[in-house]
């Protein structure tokens, strides 16, 4: 079975397509959209054309896309501040539990001195 080979576009028809593409849909087209409006599979786009390709990467976003920019770029900067919240209130955590724990210790030894003392009377307890 030999391989049925297609002839690549030519470079006037690849820009001519892209243009149709930017007409229809009000926007820079993808690699992915433009290979298919031609016939190819996108490794075949992207190798024989490398140059398009990028050109269309560094395509300004559409205010659709700068949107989905906008979006993504916040919750970026959300996550990282959750991060930041998550790490400061760990290390909270930890020396509140380090306090507790000595509070503890502190207030065992201090009873015990006080039962230990003869000179304190000790006190009745209420009835309940």
């Amino acid at each position: 079975m030999s391989a049925h080979r297609h002839p690549l576009p030519g470079r006037a028809d690849v820009r001519a397509a892209a243009d149709t593409l930017t007409e229809e849909t009000g926007r820079s087209p993808s690699v992915l959209a433009l290979a298919t409006r031609l016939g190819l599979a996108n490794t075949t786009f992207r190798r024989n054309f490398p140059d398009i390709c990028a050109e269309l990467a560094a395509a300004a976003p559409t205010p659709a896309g700068s949107k989905a920019v906008a979006a993504y770029t916040a919750l970026k900067a959300g996550n990282t501040r959750l991060r930041r919240d998550k790490r400061e209130l760990t290390e909270q955590l930890e020396l509140a539990i380090a306090a507790i724990q000595r509070l503890s210790l502190d207030s065992d030894r201090l009873r015990s001195a006080l039962h230990e003392a003869r000179s304190v009377a000790p006190l009745p307890r209420r009835p309940r």
